[in-house]
């Protein structure tokens, strides 16, 4: 649900918040002036917190995500071909074939993999040396599954 916002999406809703928190802002501070102000400050300062929080919607949704994601990921080993990615933990062990997999979204940490809708693994980066990486990232890119965040 809040994991499928766009980053379009996100930004707008901090660019929002900026305005009604500088709104808020502003108007707390000329109403301060005026015998009137006591009656518009407490709606000054719920546009400050309203656009604060606003602000602050956009790294709490990727935080959550990030954290989310990182449950799918199976200490152990991956064996990577051509055909399947292979992941084995202890006596357990289960595979994915390439021609079921509709994307992979790369993210600093790990890359998620997408069978239909629903991230059925994670591959982290921190089990691969630097050239592996870079040679799964060519071959998912190539295969036109690779998606950057």
């Amino acid at each position: 649900m809040a994991a499928a916002l766009s980053s379009v999406r996100l930004r707008k809703y901090g660019f929002i918040g900026a305005v009604l928190a500088a709104v808020g802002a502003i108007g707390f501070a000329v109403s301060r002036g005026f015998a009137w102000g006591d009656r518009i400050s407490p709606l000054c300062i719920a546009m400050v917190v309203g656009g604060v929080l606003s602000m602050l919607y956009s790294p709490w949704v990727r935080l959550r995500a990030r954290r989310r994601s990182s449950r799918y990921a199976v200490e152990g080993a991956y064996d990577i071909t051509d055909d399947n990615i292979m992941m084995r933990s202890g006596s357990e062990s289960g595979g994915i074939a390439w021609d079921g997999v509709a994307q992979v979204r790369d993210t600093p940490e790990f890359w998620i993999v997408y069978v239909g809708r629903m991230p059925a693994t994670v591959i982290p980066r921190r089990l691969m040396s630097a050239e592996d990486a870079e040679t799964l990232r060519a071959y998912m890119a190539k295969r036109g599954l690779l998606q950057l965040r």
